[in-house]
């Protein structure tokens, strides 16, 4: 008898799948997307279907390109209900993924009660992070240990475009790379918690995305936010997770 739901989330950056029993996720798959998004849901499809799944959910982006599902959930919906249950303390979500940025606020229930989307400017996404990573020569899983210790520069720029060009000429100035990383971080955050307070959050905020991996992009959103935020060690999965609670939930 099935006794799994997989929950299949296809974002821009990464693709990501999730297997649930009823009371915890037994399985996780992360795939890099890289503009194949059929083929990267196909393959976690592959990699996780057996005849001990009961019900499928695909969820982000590419939700509609996996035949093999039985329902598509928005990412919004599947979310909140991942982060509600990686830290049921939560009352809103904070999601910085690779092309957009999302603000939810959550009821008592972990349901969704308002929410923002930030999907027409790439600036404060993963993909500008990407951009400064790649322009400063760092690689982005060093992170956190490459602005430790270090003063912020101003930039000015949220545009991706005119702060890439603004990034050149502080390192022109002889700018130190990690002054100029923590200075891009905190504008990143400044931005997004301005974005996330629009909904007037009153409690916990959880933080997910593939920024959420790290810690300073934790502390400092949550320095602009002025209320806690939350991560976890499945954070990235978060919409993958949800996806799978929901398909679970079908099949009772």
């Amino acid at each position: 008898m099935a006794h799994l739901s997989l929950g299949i989330d296809c974002g821009s950056t990464t693709t990501k799948g999730a297997l649930y029993d009823g009371q915890q996720v037994v399985k996780t798959i992360l795939l890099p997307t890289a503009a194949r998004p059929q083929q990267r849901m196909e393959q976690i499809y592959n990699a996780m279907y057996s005849p001990d799944v009961g019900y499928v959910v695909a969820t982000g982006y590419g939700r509609d390109l996996l035949p093999q599902a039985d329902k598509r959930v928005t990412e919004i919906t599947c979310h909140a209900k991942g982060a509600s249950y990686l830290c049921p303390s939560i009352r809103g979500v904070v999601d910085i993924g690779g092309q957009d940025s999302k603000a939810i606020l959550l009821d008592r229930d972990g349901n969704v009660s308002d929410f923002l989307m930030n999907d027409k400017c790439a600036a404060g996404t993963g993909r500008f992070v990407e951009m400064m990573s790649r322009i400063l020569d760092c690689p982005l899983d060093e992170i956190d240990g490459f602005v430790q210790g270090r003063s912020p520069v101003d930039i000015t720029s949220m545009c991706t475009v005119f702060a890439e060009s603004e990034i050149i000429s502080l390192l022109a100035e002889s700018k130190e790379r990690g002054d100029i990383a923590l200075g891009v971080i905190r504008s990143i955050c400044r931005r997004t918690a301005l974005f996330a307070l629009k909904l007037r959050p009153q409690g916990d905020l959880f933080f997910s995305g593939g920024l959420a991996r790290f810690e300073v992009f934790r502390r400092t959103l949550e320095e602009f936010v002025e209320l806690p935020v939350h991560t976890h060690a499945q954070s990235q999965f978060a919409g993958a997770i949800g996806a799978a609670i929901i398909g679970y939930r079908k099949m009772a």
